[in-house]
This record gives structure tokens, C-alpha cells and sequence, in this order.
């Protein structure tokens, strides 16, 4: 882009110039002086004094009149390229006349003379046109122009200066108009500058170079800057009637002398029809003859439009820079940070092009702004392509890291042993399950027959949810399990020696709540230990006791600690349900917990002798209709146990 820019071919130039014009519709020109006065040959006129071209004999009585207002000085926006077909002499060539008549008619001048007549001495300019424009050979390097257009020369001869009125018309749109160019092989001025040049009896212009790729005239005492090719930007004003006297109201001695004394005085034709009309960038279609007098007016205020060359450089440094700050930005921030940032870069930009338009000089925003809104379409683009790469890339992380958790459940749960190799017993029936509440979690159960006298059993809450809870579970529950085993019957002293390994090798400080327990099968005596757990529930012919619970730390915690046994005697039909505490602490929608008095009314409703499953399924199941629609916020386990 920076390229394109730098380049400027035709498109670039397009839009340039179309942003150009936008500038002037903005803030076009404040007419603050009037210089020029237009004397308009309009359609009052032809109706008047008949079609046009008119016998250059009422063109001399134009200019009488027009002198006789001391005007500055006069000039004509039109050209006298051939002679005048009402003169006398033309006229007995092309209407068939007496012979004597017609040798008197050539012997009367010319109506070409007569013209001559009335400009000479008087200030008149007249209009010439270059032809076949050609690249420029010298320096510095103006338009330059192969061949020139002017008026008979009995009539060019009489003038007191000749302007160029040549203009560039793309789309007959005029923005630029040279104010000098070489014809053939000398400089000549715009037909308004000529005009100024007679008007304030200056002897000639100057021209310099007047730096930052501009040119200097200089004539009496004004110095416009123009390109280097010799062109000046019109700054347009609205169409305005008071530029304009009708030469019918000159004609006829009507018009008002002051619009004319020491003005300089444009002639020109409006009338509709001669196709002499221009579009401007405000939008207007406006007599040729009224560019002149813009021109005029722009000199005479000093209110220029130049376009330096450091211009394309700062368009090119704008670019740049905005496009950098977007490489740095797009791909770290938010997307509506993003758009808030190109957005505020894009107003910037054209803000600072119509600053520097109101201070006269031209710079291009369109396309640096265009430049910016293609590098941020493209960063864009590519920062949302990566962040559905990298979505791609978490989708596929997630699918395997459930796999992986799934995998990991799978493992947990094949850890915990299946209470339904109990279920030939006579003497005890038990059940155990274990809810997570993720895919993997740190409750956990176990049970198992010491000899054919003693069951042991344990409910324990590892401290945290998850995978890391899911890997310290797996220790806590092989640790505890070869502390038993070496221990014998005694849960406390089976604690004390887990206790003792676990906080050994636990540098995360991680901590297990343990309530675990031996029951002798034949006689119902139940030996407990608890360590920091949740206590569990005796469902007897009595009611629902909550067991007590001596003040013991949970597994894990650093430091020597002692834990004590407790002794119950059970009677045939007691049911024990342990549990952890994410059954009490089971949260519904409203913030509510289930508590303990709900579960202890469950347990009292339940029917005498229900068995274990019984139990497990219906404290589950009013936990669920609890909870309703929250998400569960601990793992859930539950061991019920009943003595036969």
C-alpha cells in the first residue's frame, strides 16, 4: 500500500483529488473582497441585442461603455480567432450587391478595426488558448503548450496583454488552472494574472522557485505559490450573483458605476445554450468567466491551496505509523478495542487533513486511511484465524483431556472395591457409592474383611476437587489401607501411622478428613476413629443419633498427632450411614444448604430394617430434588451399613 501510494498512479489520484473536492464542499471559500466584476453577456442580452457571436462593433461600444466607468482593467474570456463575417467587406462577398455598392462597402473598415479602435490604450487583455500540450523540456518544468490560439492579430496587436485561459478539465471538473505555462517557447500568463498584472500597471511577473516543490510568481505586490508545473488549486466560494452586470444594463446605461470603477472587469458569455459552463467541487454548474474572477479573488485575499512535495511524504509517514500501531495492537487486544482504535487513527487522519485544508495546504487522508482499513481488514482476519486455530486446538485438548478425565474416573472408581461381594453375608449387608463432583474427585470409600470375624470400613474427604484431589485420594487410600493392615483392628492406631507417612511426603500441604471404623461381625461391637470427618448416623429402634466426635485433625495436616477410638455396642437391625460432608452442604439455587436436620428427618422416615441400597438411594435422591437445577459444589459419598 505504501507502494500505491508513493506511485499515485491514475485511481490513487481519483480519489485524491474526489477527497479534495470534499474538503472544499466542507469549508468552501468566505468571499471577503470583490476585485473582479463580471460583465455577463446573459440571455437578457441576446434577447436584446440579438444571437451571438455578436458584429465586433457592438463589442466596441461594450468596451466604451465599460471605460467610461473607469474600470482597472478589461479583459475578455473569449477569443477573436477569425475575422469578423459583419464587416462590410465580408458582407458584399457573401450577399449578392450592386457593384457599387459593393466597392463601397469594401472600402468602409473593418468591424475588426473598429474593435481595435476602442481597446487600444484602454487595459484590455485578451484571451488566448494553448494547443497540442507536450511534456515539458526546460526548467523548471512548466506545462508547455506547441502551439497558441489568438485573436486577428489587428486585434491582438491592439490589446495591452494576453492571457491564457486553458484549463484542466477532467470529467469537466476544474480543480487546477495553469496561472503560467510555455507557449512555444515562452511563459505566458493566466488570462486572470495578465488581467492584474495590466490592472496594477505592473511591467512583468517574476518567477522563483519557491521551495517544498512549489513555485513563487511575483508581480507588484503579491507572491502567489503555485505547483512546479505552474498550476494553482482554485479554492472555490458559492456562485454568487453580485459578481455579475449584465451587458444589457450596460448597453442601455443602467448599471451602477461603482460595480465597475476601478475593478477589473471580465467579459463573458452565460447565456444558456453556449455550453460555457463548469463544474466546480461544490457542486455547482458555473460560467467559465466566473473561474477567472475566483481566481481573482483567491490573489487579491491571499487565500491559496498549495499541495507541497512533503505532503506525499507525511501521507506515506501517516500510513506507516497508524499501521504499526495496528500490527501491535490487533493481534493483543479485544476486537472492539481494536475497531474503537482504528476508528479514532481514521478520524485523526481526516481530521488533520481538513486541519491542514483550512490552513491552505492539501493533504491526502483517503488513502492512508484506505491503506489503514486494509491492514486492519488483514490483521483482523489473521487474529481471528489464529484464535479459531487455537479454539481448534482447545476443542481438541478438551476432547483429549476428557478422554484423559474420563479415563482417570474410570481408574478412581475401579479403586474403590464393589460392595456387592458383601451381599452373601448374613450377618451385615452394605452399600457404598461416591457421586464426584467432576469427572474425578477426592471422596472416597473402602471396606474390607480384616479376618472372618472383623470388617473394616472408612468414608474420607480429601481437601480440594479435582485431579489433584483424585491423585492424593489414590495415596491417601493405599496409605491408609497398609496402615490397617499392619495395624489390626485399631482404626486410631491405623491413623496415627498413616497420618504419619502422608504428612511426610505432601509438600502441598494437602489434607484428608477420615472417619474409619472395625466392626466385630458376631458380637456388633463397633470400634470408630475420626479424624476431622463429618460423624456419621446410627438409625436405630430409637431414632436417628448423630454419633459424637472427639476434636481430631484431619489426616495430613503437618505435626505428631494422637487419635482416639470409640466403642458401640449395635443391635440386630441398626444402620450406620457415614457420609461426607457434600451431602449436608449440597447447595440449591437460592444459596440454601441441605443441613443436617433434613437428612436427619429422611433418615427417621425411612421404614424400620430398610436396607443399605434403600438408604443410599433415598438420601440421594432428595439431595437431588434439593439441589434442583444448581450445579453440585462437592463430591458426594455415601456408606450405609446395617448389623443383622
Amino acid at each position: 500500500m505504501l507502494a500505491v501510494v508513493a506511485w499515485s498512479p491514475p485511481p490513487v489520484q481519483t480519489v485524491r483529488e474526489a477527497l479534495f473536492d470534499t474538503y472544499q464542499r466542507l469549508a468552501p471559500r468566505e468571499r471577503r473582497s470583490a476585485p473582479a466584476t463580471i460583465v455577463e453577456i446573459d440571455e437578457a442580452t441576446l434577447a436584446e441585442h440579438g444571437q451571438w457571436p455578436w458584429p465586433r462593433t457592438l463589442l466596441a461600444e461594450l468596451v466604451s461603455r465599460i471605460a467610461e466607468h473607469e474600470p482597472a482593467a478589461i479583459g475578455f474570456d473569449m477569443l477573436f480567432p477569425e475575422p469578423d463575417r459583419f464587416s462590410p467587406a465580408e458582407v458584399s462577398r457573401l450577399v449578392p450587391l450592386p457593384p457599387e455598392l459593393a466597392e463601397r462597402l469594401e472600402r468602409l473598415p473593418s468591424n475588426d478595426a473598429w474593435f481595435a479602435q476602442a481597446i487600444r490604450g484602454r487595459k484590455v487583455v485578451l484571451a488566448v488558448a494553448g494547443l497540442e500540450e507536450r511534456e515539458p523540456r526546460g526548467s523548471p518544468p512548466l506545462r508547455e503548450y506547441g502551439r497558441l490560439l489568438a485573436s486577428v492579430p489587428e486585434i491582438d496587436q491592439a490589446a495591452a496583454g494576453r492571457g491564457l485561459i486553458s484549463v484542466d478539465m477532467p470529467e469537466r471538473l476544474v480543480r487546477r488552472v495553469p496561472l503560467v505555462a510555455q507557449v512555444v517557447d515562452a511563459p505566458m500568463p493566466a488570462l486572470a494574472l495578465e488581467l492584474w498584472r495590466v490592472g496594477t500597471g505592473a511591467r512583468h511577473f517574476a518567477l522563483s522557485d519557491a521551495g517544498a516543490g512549489l513555485l513563487r510568481v511575483e508581480f507588484a505586490d503579491a507572491a502567489v505559490p503555485v505547483q512546479r508545473d505552474g498550476t494553482m488549486w482554485l479554492r472555490y466560494s458559492r456562485h454568487d450573483p453580485t459578481r455579475f452586470v449584465s451587458a444589457a444594463d450596460l448597453l442601455a446605461g443602467e448599471a451602477d458605476p461603482e460595480l465597475l470603477r476601478a475593478k477589473l472587469v471580465l467579459v463573458g458569455v452565460t447565456g444558456v445554450g453556449l455550453l460555457d459552463y463548469k463544474a466546480t467541487p461544490l457542486g455547482e454548474q458555473v460560467p467559465g468567466v466566473e473561474l477567472h474572477a475566483q481566481l481573482i479573488e483567491q490573489i487579491f485575499d491571499g487565500d491559496y491551496l498549495v499541495r507541497p512535495s512533503w505532503a506525499l511524504w507525511l501521507e506515506l509517514a501517516l500510513l506507516a505509523a497508524g499501521t504499526a500501531i495496528l500490527i501491535a495492537l490487533v493481534p493483543s487486544a479485544r476486537v472492539h478495542f481494536s475497531v474503537a482504535a482504528i476508528a479514532a487513527l481514521l478520524l485523526a487522519f481526516f481530521g488533520a487533513g481538513m486541519g491542514a485544508f483550512v490552513e491552505g495546504v492539501l493533504i491526502d487522508a483517503a488513502w492512508p486511511a484506505l491503506g489503514l482499513s486494509a491492514a486492519f481488514a488483514v490483521l483482523l482476519a489473521a487474529t481471528l484465524s489464529e484464535a479459531d486455530r487455537q479454539r481448534r486446538e482447545l476443542r481438541e485438548a478438551a476432547a483429549r483431556s476428557a478422554g484423559e478425565l474420563e479415563a482417570a474416573r474410570r481408574i478412581q472408581m475401579g479403586l474403590l472395591p464393589d460392595t456387592t461381594l458383601f451381599d452373601a453375608e448374613r450377618r451385615f449387608a452394605l452399600r457404598a457409592l461416591v457421586h464426584p463432583a467432576h469427572s474425578v474427585g477426592g471422596d472416597f470409600y473402602d471396606c474390607f474383611k480384616l479376618d472372618e470375624k472383623h470388617l473394616f470400613f472408612l468414608v474420607a474427604d480429601v481437601s480440594g476437587k479435582g485431579m489433584p484431589a483424585a491423585l492424593f485420594m489414590a495415596l491417601c487410600k493405599a496409605t491408609i489401607k497398609a496402615a490397617v493392615v499392619s495395624a489390626g483392628a485399631e482404626p486410631a492406631t491405623a491413623l496415627r501411622r498413616a497420618a504419619q507417612e502422608i504428612a511426610r511426603d505432601n509438600p502441598e500441604t494437602f489434607f484428608v478428613t477420615v472417619f474409619a471404623a472395625t466392626l466385630e461381625l458376631d458380637t456388633g461391637e463397633l470400634t470408630s476413629s475420626n479424624a476431622g470427618h463429618e460423624p456419621p448416623y446410627l438409625r436405630g429402634a430409637a431414632g436417628v443419633l448423630r454419633l459424637p466426635a472427639a476434636p481430631r485433625p484431619p489426616v495430613g495436616v503437618p505435626g505428631t498427632f494422637s487419635f482416639t477410638s470409640e466403642s458401640l455396642r449395635l443391635v440386630p437391625g441398626d444402620a450406620l450411614c457415614a457420609l461426607t460432608d457434600g451431602v449436608t452442604e449440597a447447595m440449591n439455587q437460592r444459596g440454601e444448604l441441605y443441613g443436617h436436620e433434613r437428612l436427619e428427618r429422611l433418615l427417621a422416615s425411612l421404614p424400620p430394617g430398610a436396607a443399605p441400597r434403600e438408604i443410599n438411594a433415598a438420601v440421594i435422591e432428595d439431595v437431588k430434588r434439593f439441589v434442583g437445577e444448581a450445579a453440585a459444589s462437592d463430591d458426594l459419598t455415601l456408606l450405609a451399613l446395617r448389623w443383622n
